[in-house]
């Protein structure tokens, strides 16, 4: 009888102390990210050549959008965690922001890859639109074309009598709010649309710059670097498009393993969605040569800042040692 008493006492404990330890793994990934990505943004902001250049301008353009992303991403994964329910007019912006960002990153990848396309094909006849001056026109479309998407999945949700938009509490979760089966094909379509035309973009940029090579009058090196440059995007697009094998990868746990659903939950978010997002702006930061030298700077100027303050407490504490 004891025993049975203390049952749901175990398990309650079980399932807070595995919510913990999944926030606890969450949030050191997410402040690692902040401080990367605040220290390139630092270095952007500091040299004028990085503004002057449209490809440094649209790098600092997905690292905002990635941030956002992971910003909403990770509260949204908070709140269901610890089962905060709260008003549709609160949750809803929170949804769009993330949706939006989710579908900005891969236009972003196919206007960096088109960039280098116009900046290898059209050296000295570079279009208006793609001039750093000019380049927060493209900025605003993109922004555009990924807002309007999550807005009209919204606008489509049949709204339901007994839930007050202003007052009625709900689990913030995509799968909840736009549960309707209209929307779930809406934005699956979306998805596959998004991610198919951005494919296709960065597959015949390659293309062309590949053909093109031997036929082109500039130096080899610059050529190489441009194909680099656009297979390591269609890398971070692959990177962002593992978020579309969730429902592969629930199906296969299911049948070989017995997890708890929201073990799952976590297990999909943090392979599939966290990791590829907080690794595909670093992996292009790091690997540029000219940014890669001005973050290597800025760290050595930050450790031998803190180094004289730790020689400077020791030799504080070693002098009020001797007088003790």
């Amino acid at each position: 009888m004891q025993n049975l008493t203390e049952f749901p006492g175990n398990a309650t404990s079980q399932k807070n102390m595995s919510v913990i330890i999944k926030v606890c793994v969450v949030i050191p990934f997410f402040c690692i990210f902040l401080c990367c990505i605040a220290v390139m943004l630092h270095i952007f902001a500091s040299h004028r050549q990085f503004l002057d250049t449209s490809r440094y301008i649209l790098f600092a353009f997905m690292l905002i959008n990635d941030t956002l992303q992971l910003l909403s991403s990770v509260l949204l994964f908070l709140l269901v965690m610890g089962q905060v329910k709260f008003a549709l007019v609160y949750c809803v912006p929170l949804l769009v922001i993330s949706t939006a960002t989710f579908h900005n990153t891969p236009l972003i990848l196919a206007t960096m890859s088109l960039e280098r396309y116009v900046a290898i094909f059209y050296p000295l006849q570079c279009p208006a639109a793609w001039r750093s001056d000019r380049i927060w026109i493209i900025i605003l479309s993109l922004w555009l074309i990924s807002c309007i998407c999550p807005v009209i999945e919204h606008y489509i949700w049949k709204h339901d009598p007994a839930v007050d938009v202003l007052s009625t509490p709900v689990l913030c979760k995509a799968t909840v709010v736009n549960s309707s089966p209209v929307q779930t094909l809406f934005r699956a379509v979306v998805s596959i649309l998004f991610f198919a035309v951005v494919a296709v973009i960065i597959l015949f940029t390659y293309m062309r710059i590949l053909i093109e090579t031997r036929k082109l009058r500039q130096d080899g090196e610059s050529v190489g670097k441009a194909m680099r440059t656009v297979l390591l995007h269609g890398f971070q697009l692959l990177l962002c498009m593992l978020a579309f094998t969730i429902p592969i990868t629930e199906t296969l746990i299911v049948m070989h393993a017995n997890w708890l659903p929201q073990d799952l939950a976590f297990f999909n978010y943090f392979c599939f969605i966290l990791i590829p997002r907080f690794l595909s702006p670093l992996i292009y930061g790091f690997r540029d040569q000219t940014l890669r030298g001005y973050i290597g700077k800025t760290f050595l100027c930050c450790s031998n800042k803190v180094k004289p303050c730790v020689r400077g407490k020791l030799q504080d504490s070693l002098s009020a040692s001797s007088t003790g």
